[in-house]
């Protein structure tokens, strides 16, 4: 089950069905299912706390994964800023829906196993978020 919730401000405006449908199917891109998955969508001074308390960074990101995945089955909290997600937005000249759906995807990537720390994981990470991306598109083109 996929759960979306918000603290300390608006829930965004996303077709939840399809957004879930979506992640079940990039997750059985990768041989994935979902189980237990859930979004909470908060402020940049909210993200900074998390990341200070349990990751003991110092800095504003715009979604922070924690992974609880047994064996092929996808489980976890993912926490998206929604402050940062706009900021990006306007850097990327991206539209502030498709800089969201494109955190949204790269949370379930990193529960796929895919990283973006090391030399060249970026490059594999972004182009699995392009797939996904597309595969968004064509879904809701339907």
């Amino acid at each position: 089950m996929i759960t979306y919730s918000a603290e300390g401000v608006k829930m965004p405006k996303i077709k939840k069905r399809e957004i879930s449908r979506w992640i079940k199917a990039v997750a059985a891109t990768h041989g994935r299912k979902v189980g237990e998955i859930g979004y909470m969508f908060v402020d940049d001074e909210k993200i900074l706390e998390v990341n200070n308390e349990y990751l003991g960074h110092d800095y504003y990101t715009d979604i922070i994964t924690f992974d609880y995945d047994e064996d092929d089955v996808l489980n976890g909290d993912l926490i998206i800023s929604l402050d940062t997600v706009r900021s990006n937005a306007e850097l990327f000249k991206k539209s502030y829906e498709d800089e969201l759906n494109r955190v949204i995807i790269h949370g379930i990537l990193h529960l796929c196993g895919i990283n973006d720390k090391g030399p060249g994981e970026r490059e594999i990470m972004e182009e699995n978020e392009n797939k996904a991306l597309a595969l968004l598109k064509e879904m809701s083109d339907k």
